[in-house]
């Protein structure tokens, strides 16, 4: 600790500030830069073409004016070194020099980065990228000088200067049109070059950290006097929840102030989360993510007053300041109390519960949403009254969803302290039964703070035990069903994996002429792959009748099948078909359970044959043609890398938990429903001539695609190759196994021997027939179905 001798013989005990500091702005527009220049560098690759044709359209425009680029040459060459030089000139003159060192140290990053990045380039790392930054020609793929330059005009903060800021963009500008008339630098590579040079300069901002302009605690004495306050001590005590700033400080009458400062660069501070909740969730809050330091005073000064104005016990705004551009402060009546956090359970009272809903109510009949009703957000004066703190973080004209979220967060806060009964009992009293109705639906963990979420880790069946008390005071009343999860992470990573998937596919189709595999592929060949794939939407069907032992009608099943091929679109291929036949068994009056149960006994099952047929078609492959299908290096490694995951998945215990717990859910109440199919003989032979024809037509169906463009292959090793392939097609989350069962069929068929532009086109032609081709008769039947209420 320190102290720092303020006006008047005020002392501000206060550790000593940092003289440098790593803002967290120069890392989100680092991050920025970095993702800004990914999007360019993809979007360069795939429209290659474009860029070259609007590239000789340019170089065509500036032999037509060959004075633009003769002047763009003379002056940018020039300028682009000569204004760097007369900035750094007028900031060593204003004492200013440390900013130019850290420019500098910039610049010769950027130039040694740059050029180890175009050596990297050169020596055939990345072909594709470096055609595109170099046109061909013998010219640098990333231009050193220029980087450098745009380098250091970041590490400079140019950009705080808005006339030197002009100039300096202004002969990048020029030089980048003298390089580019010149044929020393293509389009993509004067873009890429700004991008990395600012993330150079970024990347040294972040590194090096930059001068603390935060004021000391000496400034806030002197704000506060200029408020007309009469400060004679003044101490720094710990940082709120948002990482702000607190001061107590003692005023001459006896009394004390409690001084929040808000830094600006602890603004953007957080804002990735706050970005990724705001992205996530449904949400009635306008409140932008990136607040401005002014924007961010009003608002917490906004909420103290109507707090104030709607009678809730809240500490009492009595100023508020601007210290300097870099700060501003806050300043509340103290009131000595404590967090709620810190009061043991045994001190929570049914006076303390009562109190608290009572501070809760006043703020929502004045449309005021806290927003952060937690232990460190309630507080116990010494005389035991609640005390509401933390306003910034509050919303006024609050919708009504953020009401109930408040509601809904408190009840869950409390009772992880006092339990579910005594929570609820005492909202009730103060609240209402029908209110606490109303945000049951929003007792959701991703609705509650990050602590609150935190503490249900270890008691993960409160949430459902607080519903139970809210339905055992309003049984009759209607839930209305809120959804405020936008998405769900496993949908982010199925949309990566889709556009992945959806990459490879495109590579692969690059690699063969689709109207080519359709027109040469034999007739006769494809014909039976064609009916075996339509046969195993009939075969799909048997074995939903068989596994169910109320009577289906065969081709109303059969639709549904068609319509799963639908589905498959959009759900990964081992979800669509569950669900479409759930809903259909639910829709046929056959209750949810057992509509569920009959579903996972179709799929235990299957999941028997598949294994089954793979380890038979296995022998019989290994015993007949071990002289010609002798697996290969990579297909061991294959086989290696497979085993390795199914021990990682199995032996990590959260991973084999979270699979265990899907499969209970899929396969449980499964043998119960088998042994109401074993009673019946022939639904049981029904449900298993079905199950064994779905593999056998579609191995069939792969089967006559390789003989369809000459290809010579065992019946039973195309067997192995497409249960193999299934199997990773069914674990994908991408729709319909899209990618993956393309490259496991592609992969299996070449290990095989067969050739590998065969394999791609048979491969190709076979999911055009199993996948695409259904999806027409496929959304035929969905709306049919539909239309008729049996989906």
């Amino acid at each position: 600790m320190d102290s720092a001798r303020a006006d008047a013989d005020v002392y501000v005990v206060e550790p000593l500030l940092p003289q440098r500091l790593r803002r967290p702005s120069d890392l989100l527009r680092l991050l920025a830069t970095l993702l800004t220049l990914g999007a360019v560098i993809l979007l360069a690759l795939v429209a290659k073409q474009t860029l070259y044709g609007l590239e000789m359209d340019v170089t065509e425009g500036t032999t037509l004016v060959p004075l633009l680029s003769r002047t763009a040459t003379f002056v940018g060459g020039a300028a682009v070194l000569i204004v760097p030089v007369a900035f750094a000139v007028e900031r060593v003159f204003h004492r200013d020099g440390l900013r130019v060192a850290e420019g500098l140290i910039a610049a010769i990053i950027g130039m040694v980065g740059s050029f180890l990045i175009g050596q990297w380039l050169l020596a055939g790392h990345v072909d594709d990228l470096t055609q595109l930054l170099t046109g061909g020609r013998s010219i640098e793929p990333l231009n050193t000088l220029l980087i450098s330059v745009i380098a250091y005009t970041t590490a400079v903060r140019i950009s705080r200067r808005p006339t030197w800021r002009a100039l300096m963009w202004t002969v990048i500008a020029l030089d980048i049109l003298a390089l580019y008339s010149g044929r020393q630098i293509t389009l993509p590579g004067a873009i890429v070059a700004v991008l990395v040079g600012m993330v150079m300069g970024y990347a040294t901002l972040y590194g090096v950290g930059s001068p603390n302009t935060r004021p000391p605690g000496n400034a806030v004495v002197a704000a506060l006097r200029k408020l007309s306050f009469s400060p004679v001590s003044a101490r720094r005590i710990d940082d709120d929840h948002q990482g702000s700033r607190r001061y107590a400080v003692g005023l001459a009458d006896g009394t004390t102030l409690d001084v929040t400062v808000l830094d600006r660069d602890r603004q953007v501070a957080g804002l990735p989360y706050r970005l990724w909740r705001r992205f996530r969730l449904h949400s009635e809050t306008r409140r932008r993510a990136i607040r401005s330091l002014r924007a961010e005073l009003e608002r917490e000064a906004l909420m103290a007053y109507a707090a104030q104005a709607a009678g809730a016990s809240t500490p009492r705004l009595i100023g508020t300041s601007e210290i300097g551009t870099e700060a501003a402060l806050l300043a509340y009546e103290h009131i000595d109390t404590r967090p709620l956090d810190e009061v043991p359970d045994a001190e929570i009272t049914d006076d303390v519960l009562a109190q608290i809903w009572e501070q809760v109510s006043l703020l929502q009949i004045q449309r005021l949403a806290h927003r952060r009703l937690t232990g460190d957000g309630i507080h116990l004066d010494p005389a035991g009254r609640v005390v509401l703190t933390d306003a910034r973080s509050g919303e006024i004209a609050a919708g009504d969803l953020l009401l109930r979220l408040d509601i809904a967060q408190l009840l869950t806060y409390l009772a992880l302290r006092v339990g579910a009964e005594r929570s609820v009992g005492s909202a009730a009293a103060i609240m209402g039964s029908d209110t606490l109705a109303t945000a049951m639906p929003l007792l959701q963990r991703i609705a509650l703070t990050r602590e609150t979420r935190s503490a249900l880790a270890k008691q993960k069946s409160l949430l459902a035990a607080i519903r139970e008390q809210i339905v055992a005071l309003k049984p009759q009343g209607t839930i209305e069903e809120i959804r405020l999860e936008r998405f769900k992470p496993r949908t982010l990573v199925t949309i990566i994996v889709s556009t992945l998937a959806a990459y490879f596919l495109l590579s692969q189709l690059s690699r063969v002429d689709v109207i080519q595999v359709v027109t040469t592929a034999n007739w006769g060949w494809s014909g039976v792959a064609l009916v075996a794939s339509f046969v195993s939407f009939w075969a799909a069907a048997l074995m939903l009748r068989g596994f169910v032992p109320e009577a289906l009608p065969l081709w109303r099943t059969v639709l549904v099948q068609f319509a799963a091929s639908f589905v498959k679109l959009v759900a990964p291929a081992a979800v669509g078909g569950v669900a479409i036949n759930t809903r259909y068994l639910q829709k046929r009056g056959i209750s949810p359970g057992l509509a569920v149960t009959s579903v996972g006994a179709s799929q235990f099952i299957m999941m028997v044959f598949h294994i089954a047929l793979l380890l038979l078609f296995a022998y019989i492959t290994g015993s007949n043609t071990a002289t010609t299908f002798t697996p290969s290096r990579g297909l061991v490694v294959v086989m290696l890398a497979v085993a390795l995951l199914i021990v990682v998945l199995f032996g990590v215990p959260p991973l084999r938990r979270m699979i265990t717990s899907r499969t209970h859910r899929l396969f449980s109440n499964v043998l119960p429903r088998l042994l109401d199919v074993l009673q019946s003989p022939r639904k049981l032979i029904e449900g298993s001539i079905g199950t064994l024809m779905i593999t056998i037509a579609f191995v069939i169906c792969l089967y006559a695609c390789v003989q369809a463009f000459g290809g010579t292959i065992d019946f039973t090793t195309v067997a192995v190759v497409y249960l193999t392939a299934n199997a990773i097609g069914s674990a994908a989350p991408t729709p319909g196994g899209l990618g993956a069962v393309e490259y496991a069929l592609t992969l299996g068929l070449t290990v095989a021997g067969v050739p590998a532009e065969l394999a791609t086109s048979a491969v190709l032609l076979h999911r055009l027939l199993t996948f695409w081709l259904p999806v027409l008769p496929g959304w035929a039947a969905f709306t049919y179905l539909q239309r008729n209420e049996a989906l």
